[in-house]
């Protein structure tokens, strides 16, 4: 009779103590996830001490067409911030993979993007699963309490950490500039229309293809986000961790317009399971073209976010690719209790909320077109969307 009631007792401590051991692994990962963050962090503002910049998102090589055989040997300028960061965060070895000329394919095998079998210098575009470098995960780039991962041969490797590209999407996905180069519509050069929309909403810490220095965050380092935390797919219609599609409701009369109210709520969520899209929705089950499954894809869709929803919410695109267009919003999110990292300009990493302030989601983005809000205008999204404008002059006085 003893002996059970020990027994007895031993089986209750052991079941208290359970969830104790699981929350400190949690903790643990949760730590090691902040230290990540804040190792890339370093690597911002080492490469901004090389280079009078920060990390380029949208980097690489021009757009070039072969005149023999009509192919593209270049990655169109398609390369996200994360690529040049390499070298600062101890990955010289896969840098140097990239940075220079390889031979990683059999000699006249025909694969799209290889010259006669061979990879030009910064790769090929990066959805290419053939080349390696882009199917090669980095461990500094994934947060141990995601368990998302790419199943299957040839899927891309993922990235739980986005840059923040602020509170607008207009030109979202080239930031103006145009495979080519330069400021334009695919290959004209009609500067004046690319570089007022451009302008007018790209608004973040980065601009994709375009340079930007530590002197232009006017509002102040340690008052702009310059990246964010973000859940990648498990395949499983999550609202945090994947993108609906072809959400035209949510579309004004320019359909570069995007009110996020639209995005954050409606028919393309599950009433009764409000974390998770309803099966009507249409959601990729492509695990490469998933959100955040390209670590070194310069799109909103897999290596940017936006201060717009609050973390962990909804994920939209306004057509059917995966942001190939301005129609986006992508959205900040985890897998830890509550919230998420972000990485300030200044290197500080601080663990934003869901509850945070978002201002009116009913109100249209920047945009320099009508119905949106003019250029310049206060962020409409609050806190969240303040602390993500470099240079709008909004006063942060709360702790957050």
């Amino acid at each position: 009779m003893e002996l059970l009631v020990v027994i007895a007792i031993i089986g209750v401590l052991v079941g208290l103590l359970l969830p104790a051991v699981q929350a400190a692994r949690e903790a643990a990962r949760r730590m090691s996830c902040s230290n990540n963050f804040k190792q890339i962090g370093l690597a911002i503002h080492n490469y901004h001490s090389a280079f009078n910049q920060v990390p380029q998102s949208g980097t690489g090589t021009k757009q070039e067409i072969s005149m023999t055989d009509g192919t593209n040997q270049s990655n169109r300028l398609f390369l996200s911030w994360l690529v040049p960061v390499l070298p600062y965060i101890e990955q010289q070895g896969l840098w140097e993979q990239i940075s220079n000329p390889s031979t990683l394919v059999t000699a006249g095998q025909a694969l799209p993007g290889s010259v006669n079998g061979a990879w030009p210098a910064m790769g090929p575009c990066p959805w290419q699963t053939t080349y390696v470098p882009w199917v090669t995960q980095i461990p500094a780039y994934r947060c141990p309490s995601d368990s998302g991962q790419a199943n299957g041969p040839g899927q891309l490797a993922r990235t739980n950490y986005a840059c923040s590209v602020g509170d607008a999407v207009d030109r979202g996905n080239n930031g103006g500039v145009n495979d080519f180069g330069f400021f334009g519509n695919l290959n004209n050069r009609d500067e004046d229309w690319a570089v007022t929309r451009a302008r007018a909403a790209q608004r973040g810490f980065f601009w994709n293809r375009n340079k930007v220095q530590f002197r232009d965050v006017l509002d102040g380092l340690s008052n702009t986000i310059a990246a964010g935390e973000v859940v990648t797919s498990g395949g499983k219609r999550e609202v945090s961790a994947d993108f609906v599609r072809n959400i035209t409701t949510m579309l004004g009369p320019n359909e570069t317009i995007l009110i996020p109210a639209r995005c954050a709520t409606g028919a393309h969520i599950d009433p009764s399971r409000p974390q998770f899209y309803d099966a009507a929705a249409n959601v990729s089950d492509n695990l490469s073209q998933a959100k955040h499954a390209r670590w070194a894809d310069s799109r909103p869709y897999y290596t940017a976010f936006h201060t717009i929803l609050a973390p962990n919410s909804a994920n939209c695109v306004h057509d059917g690719g995966d942001g190939n267009h301005s129609g986006v919003i992508s959205s900040a999110g985890s897998r830890h209790a509550g919230g998420a990292h972000v990485l300030m300009g200044d290197g500080a990493v601080k663990f934003i909320t869901d509850s945070i302030d978002t201002g009116n989601l009913e109100q249209n983005t920047v945009c320099r077109d009508l119905p949106g809000l003019r250029p310049g205008s206060p962020s409409p999204y609050g806190v969240w969307g303040s602390l993500g404008t470099r240079d709008s002059k909004e006063v942060v006085s709360e702790e957050f």
